[in-house]
């Protein structure tokens, strides 16, 4: 929390009496010489110096000759501020305020006294009668709000400077704070409902808001939301949201990958929404094939992501639908950014296995055994390729290497031996063949138990 208001020379904030004048010619003027004036002035050269005692030691004399004079008190509570002494300095602030009400520096002081001593409470009923002399104070209060935990006051001025002044950096740092926590983001939805009301044409309040309903996974609303944007801003990145989804709906695949386009690339749209987006146009193209060089383009926009492999998603997506073709080639687009990617790699060869492209998984598979020479797996499917196009030497090579280095892992020993057992069987070793179904089996029976 910053302070907003600093001290200035306040000698002119007061009067300090020193000759009493009576309003005669200038010969019968009497001059009052009490003292008051040498002690004043030597106090304000003692603390120009730092010496606040000797200072103090002055003021508390002319607080004897003029004990109703309020600069005295203030000139104390400055002196006492200085040393740190804070209940001497509030007290003599305060004093201030009780004899001229209208006081601003006095409260001021009173606000450095509280905030020195991270009395944050007490310094919020004095900055709310400082707001009273300039409403600038109002931002200190934010930051009071703030640090005293009442976030439903801070949020609800935030929103009432925002309106009022414009945003600031601190103050939107401030409510995304307060935002984190679900129970304030129902009156931040309804301000945010007003403000669109209000100013129709301020695009911040719409995106705000859509934001809000997606992450609460309100997506209809956010919809609705959108359709407004489009109604009242149709040149809106944002508005093309709505328009894709509604190209969507109307089985309107060139348009609603003209939305798309122009969304995607957008710095203004979340990337939650990006993905969403994304994964309704895959349903979409799955359904319409002749759109998929579209969804390929669109996948480039996603490269640069670091929380979601765009590519990689859409490869399990038909993985799990057995569409192994389309499978491959998403799992190998992934792989060309991401190429030590373990479980993509992995997925891959299942894929090249169930779409039998064996040639290729041989490949494939041996070059990875030589890159990570101690994972199983690398070995087991170049081991099954080498079986599948009738390369058996290799095969049972390749494949007892691999079992060395297989650990806890029953059903992936089990394939190891069955393969071993095909290898050798169509060697002609039946020795060998009868050793690694047998134990093949006895794999099996154990891990039914």
């Amino acid at each position: 929390m910053k302070r907003l208001v600093i001290y200035g020379l306040l000698l002119g904030m007061f009067c300090i009496p020193n000759i009493a004048v009576a309003q005669e010619e200038p010969n019968n003027i009497a001059v009052i010489d009490d003292g008051f004036q040498d002690h004043f002035y030597e106090a304000l050269k003692q603390k120009s110096i730092e010496n606040y005692d000797k200072a103090i030691q002055s003021l508390e004399r002319c607080k004897e000759i003029q004990p109703e004079n309020a600069v005295v008190y203030f000139e104390l509570g400055k002196n006492y501020l200085a040393q740190k002494k804070y209940k001497d300095a509030y007290d003599n602030f305060e004093k201030v305020t009780q004899m001229d009400p209208q006081n601003r520096w006095a409260w001021v002081g009173m606000y450095d006294v509280c905030y020195d001593t991270h009395d944050y409470n007490q310094a919020i009923v004095i900055v709310q009668k400082l707001v009273e002399f300039k409403a600038e104070y109002k931002e200190d209060l934010t930051s009071l709000y703030m640090n005293t935990q009442q976030f439903d006051k801070a949020l609800e001025l935030i929103n009432d400077l925002n309106e009022k002044v414009g945003k600031s950096d601190k103050r939107e740092l401030y409510k995304a704070d307060i935002l984190k926590d679900a129970k304030y983001q129902s009156a931040e939805k309804n301000n945010l409902l007003d403000q669109i009301k209000k100013f129709p044409k301020e695009e911040s309040n719409y995106i705000a808001l859509i934001y809000m309903y997606s992450q609460s996974n309100q997506e209809e609303k956010a919809l609705e939301i959108a359709k407004k944007l489009e109604k009242e801003i149709p040149t809106s990145d944002w508005a093309q949201v709505s328009l894709f989804k509604f190209h969507l709906n109307n089985n309107d695949g060139d348009n609603a990958i003209k939305a798309m386009n122009i969304a995607l690339p957008s710095q203004k749209i979340d990337a939650k929404i990006k993905h969403r987006m994304l994964n309704e146009f895959l349903i979409f193209a799955k359904n319409n094939p002749k759109y998929e060089v579209d969804l390929d383009i669109a996948i480039a926009y996603f490269d640069n992501d670091k929380e979601v492999r765009v590519a990689k998603e859409i490869g399990k997506f038909y993985y799990a639908k057995a569409a192994w073709p389309k499978a491959v080639k998403y799992f190998e687009m992934h792989l060309k950014s991401n190429p030590e990617d373990m479980e993509t790699l992995l997925l891959l060869l299942q894929a090249y296995t169930e779409n039998q492209q064996f040639e290729l998984l041989a490949k494939k598979a041996d070059d990875l055994t030589q890159l990570y020479p101690t994972q199983p797996q690398f070995y087991y499917y170049a081991g099954l390729a080498y079986n599948q196009t009738g390369n058996f030497k290799k095969a049972a090579s390749t494949l007892e290497t691999g079992l060395d280095f297989v650990i806890d892992d029953t059903a992936l020993e089990i394939n190891f031996n069955i393969q071993l057992g095909e290898a050798y069987n169509a060697l002609g070793d039946v020795k060998k063949k009868e050793k690694y179904f047998i134990k093949a089996n006895e794999l099996i029976n154990k891990q039914k138990k």
